[in-house]
């Protein structure tokens, strides 16, 4: 039997999502983006996971789409991205994931890559990676979120590239933003896995709730200032809360239980 497109695998309380078809470049067919959702909505619903790390095989995150299989129905406007139950990795179709993402990269990662890095929250990049939103070269736009969030980092940067088609470097991925981190290529997903698990050892509750207000800050700041008072009165009324002031007294490791 064939390997499967997206490899999925807990580890404590993270989720390893690794997309998986290294021979065609990580290239998406229909399979790989079900079982990428299917993999989002496991780390959206399970209370045991609490971040996930989304790393690729072999040596490139993706080539983009893969147009043999997807191309008539992108072509035809209807394109099935994601299945039911499913949580879109981009944030665009469904409700985002409501836990934390780390991503690593290496080698290629176009269109579709550089989209799922923009939707993940920390990103390290090793110093091989090149990134490119090249969708205009192909006669089409970014439809995964680039038009939106990349312009948050900097609109001259962000239509310097998506208009273009011109591919970029680690070193300027870091510049613009769309990375935190450059590592040593062969290191990225190490790291990933240790940022990932210092998130998880925090409050999940809190860290969800964090993420949830800065997310909602990006478009309704306002309504994420509206919200903090509240929340942080929810949140100091939990267990957790409780293990944290409990931890403060004596030394101890906090044991977090996300309640």
């Amino acid at each position: 039997m064939s390997e499967p497109p997206v490899l999925v695998e807990r580890r404590g309380h993270l989720l390893l999502i690794g997309l998986n078809r290294p021979a065609k470049r990580n290239a998406a067919n229909l399979a790989l983006l079900h079982d990428l959702a299917r993999a989002y909505a496991l780390l959206h619903t399970d209370q045991e996971l609490r971040v996930g790390v989304l790393h690729a095989v072999g040596d490139h995150v993706t080539g983009g789409l893969d147009l043999a299989d997807l191309g008539l129905s992108l072509a035809a406007g209807n394109l099935n991205l994601i299945p039911e139950g499913g949580i879109d990795p981009w944030g665009i179709l469904t409700e985002p994931v409501a836990k934390p993402v780390v991503m690593a990269t290496q080698g290629t990662c176009l269109t579709l890559g550089v989209e799922l890095a923009l939707a993940a929250d920390v990103v390290i990049a090793a110093d091989t990676s090149r990134f490119g939103s090249i969708e205009v070269s192909r006669g089409i736009m970014a439809f995964g979120g680039a038009t939106v969030r990349l312009p948050r980092l900097g609109w001259g940067d962000a239509m310097r590239y998506l208009l273009t088609a011109d591919t970029f470097d680690a070193a300027e991925a870091h510049r613009i933003g769309l990375v935190q981190e450059v590592v040593a290529h062969g290191a990225q997903l190490t790291r990933a896995i240790e940022l990932a698990e210092r998130i998880a050892a925090q409050a999940p509750l809190a860290v969800q709730a964090t993420l949830a207000n800065a997310r909602l800050a990006t478009t309704d700041p306002a309504a994420a200032i509206g919200r903090l008072h509240p929340m942080v009165a929810l949140l100091a009324g939990t267990d957790d809360a409780r293990e944290a002031m409990k931890s403060y007294l004596s030394g101890a490791p906090a044991d977090f239980r996300g309640r």
